[in-house]
């Protein structure tokens, strides 16, 4: 047992730690705070203690654990609101009230609970690490798969029959080590897998803008930076809602207490729209907002994605969500300022690159431990908030060499009420020969050539606004105005989609795919109809513009049959048009 020497705000050092290990968990003071060792040198250990400190004084005492921070997984965690260190906030609430009190030290998972427990191996079996011992239904939407754990392996000398147990009990014995219906797993380190392979199949989203044009793959990386007001929470709570992952696990990290709010109100309100269930059945919040403390900021970012690789272990595809690394890479700065170490670009440690390269790495197409050839991801969409939008600064500009997909939110286009506000000129994506394949084999064969088409017409429209601020539109040929039509439907039909509106905050791969090609059929149209004479003016008059406008609200079950009258309407009006000035 040790004793504090020195308190700075969120770090403690202590004296008497002889024996203390890097990353152990430690009781700081007579309330004993959960701490975390950072630092050792000779006896002294710094400590970084994830709760308030004030009152705590030298000389009160410091216990270690013998036990680095780590994550109790099993049965319980779906539908779970935590803080940064897994500690479950409606447990918490039920036993101390509205307000947290320092040193609450409540189970991750509830210990008395039952869960119905059926075994799908018997004695006898060989088996390995990430083999499937048993299920257990967590929620009507996930099978909880109790595995093998890691560094485990050999003959299943005992398995428990079919019934109801806690996530304490002693379910199996293999190769003589007893198997709990639970793991535990430090935060800080990578769970094992079999291999990484190269992501191919498409997250689907719904949404327009990042499916077709700047689509991310499942098990990708991808980063959405944005200044005040741009969206990036809707835009994640977009991703979280509609994504075709099994499991979300949505890490609020340093953002303000009223967004969390409304994830934690909208979520089990919203149904899941594969299966009609409450979205809240296949979703993990993690809860660690600007007002709690700076430190467990810093570890809710590992707490999800170990919750999240404990899910894809069971052979789902996860999607984790990180709003927002900005405030992380905050919570580092201020620990290191702390600590007194020497401070890099704009305040922050020298580290930040190679720790914001340590969390995204973690994102993974794998090929998982136990029986071969069974593949599950973990998808990372990291939210960054640079100060004034400056996408300069160190966090973004770290962030962008290690992601494949970069999400540009634009303050101008925010400003002008167009949403998701995604620059379409500064965004990319290095999946998109990745995704192809999935686009031919599921939607269609020329979905590739369709979205080089239309991104050529907007990088032409960025050209032509030049020469149209200086004399006017008026002033360029025909086609290029026609081009100009195309483009502004592109923008406003097809990018633009409102997340509030019951039928547009969702479209299907196929929907966007069948949009598209309507768009760029009308642009063909209309460019044929200008070359042989029709007048620009006749082409803006069309009543079909509106029905392109339109399209995204039409209900996904029935577009097919009003998207064929579109198109009908559409080749009849610009024929008749033609018939005019022939």
């Amino acid at each position: 047992m040790g004793k504090i020497i020195r308190v700075a705000g969120p770090v403690v050092v202590a004296e008497g730690m002889k024996g203390s290990e890097m990353y152990e968990v430690v009781r700081v003071g007579e309330e004993g705070l959960i701490g975390e060792i950072i630092g050792l040198l000779g006896d002294r250990a710094t400590i970084q203690v994830y709760e308030e400190t004030s009152g705590i004084k030298p000389g009160e005492k410091v216990e270690r654990t013998g036990a680095p921070l780590s994550v109790m997984l099993g049965p319980g965690i779906i539908g779970q609101i935590y803080d940064g260190i897994q500690r479950p906030l409606p447990a918490i609430k039920a036993q101390m009230g509205d307000f947290v009190k320092r040193g609450a030290n409540v189970p991750p998972l509830d210990l008395n609970k039952k869960w119905h427990f059926v075994p799908v191996v018997k004695v006898g079996d060989k088996v390995e690490s990430g083999d499937i011992l048993a299920t257990v239904k967590e929620t009507p939407l996930v099978e909880h798969r109790i595995l093998v754990p890691p560094g485990i392996k050999g003959e299943v000398e005992m398995i428990v029959e079919e019934g109801d147990y806690t996530v304490q009990d002693i379910i199996a014995k293999v190769d003589g080590k007893d198997v709990l219906m639970h793991q535990k797993w430090p935060v800080r380190s990578q769970r094992p897998f079999r291999q990484k392979l190269d992501p191919t199949e498409l997250l689907v989203t719904g949404q327009r803008v990042l499916d077709t044009f700047f689509p991310i793959a499942k098990g990708g990386a991808a980063a959405i930076p944005g200044g005040f007001g741009t969206g990036k929470t809707v835009t994640q709570h977009q991703l979280a809602k509609w994504s075709d992952a099994d499991i979300i696990v949505y890490v609020g990290c340093g953002e303000r207490g009223n967004e969390m709010t409304e994830v934690l109100e909208d979520f089990p309100k919203l149904k899941d729209p594969r299966t009609g269930e409450p979205l809240m059945n296949r979703t993990v919040l993690i809860a660690n907002t600007s007002n709690m403390p700076v430190a467990a900021r810093e570890a809710s970012i590992y707490t999800g994605i170990t919750i999240a690789e404990y899910f894809r272990d069971m052979g789902y595809h996860v999607a984790l969500m990180a709003d927002s690394t900005s405030r992380w890479a905050e919570a580092l700065r201020e620990i290191s300022g702390r600590l007194e170490e020497m401070p890099g670009e704009e305040g922050y440690p020298a580290y930040l690159a190679s720790r914001l390269a340590e969390f995204y790495e973690r994102a993974g197409y794998v090929e998982i431990l136990g029986k071969k050839n069974r593949k599950a991801s973990v998808t990372v969409v990291g939210a960054v908030s640079p100060p004034g939008g400056d996408f300069s600064e160190p966090v973004t500009q770290n962030t962008l060499r290690i992601v494949k997909v970069f999400w540009a939110l634009d303050a101008e286009l925010a400003h002008k009420r167009h949403f998701p506000s995604i620059n379409w000129l500064r965004s990319y994506s290095l999946y998109l020969n990745s995704v192809r394949h999935w686009w031919e084999t599921n939607v269609a064969k020329d979905w590739y050539d369709l979205r080089r088409e239309a991104m050529g017409i907007l990088q032409r429209e960025a050209e032509l606004q030049e020469i149209v601020q200086l004399v006017g539109p008026d002033a360029l040929p025909a086609k290029e105005q026609a081009l100009l039509e195309t483009a502004r439907s592109l923008r406003e039909d097809f990018l633009q989609q409102n997340a509030f509106h019951d039928v547009d905050t969702y479209c299907p791969a196929d929907k966007q795919y069948n949009m598209l090609r309507l768009i760029l059929k009308f642009h063909h149209l209309i460019t044929d109809a200008v070359e042989k004479g029709v007048s620009i003016e006749k082409i803006r008059k069309l009543k079909i513009k509106e029905e392109l406008a339109y399209m995204g609200r039409i209900p996904n079950e029935t577009y097919k049959e009003e998207f064929s009258r579109i198109e009908r309407d559409m080749e009849t009006e610009i024929e008749s048009l033609i018939k005019e000035v022939s």
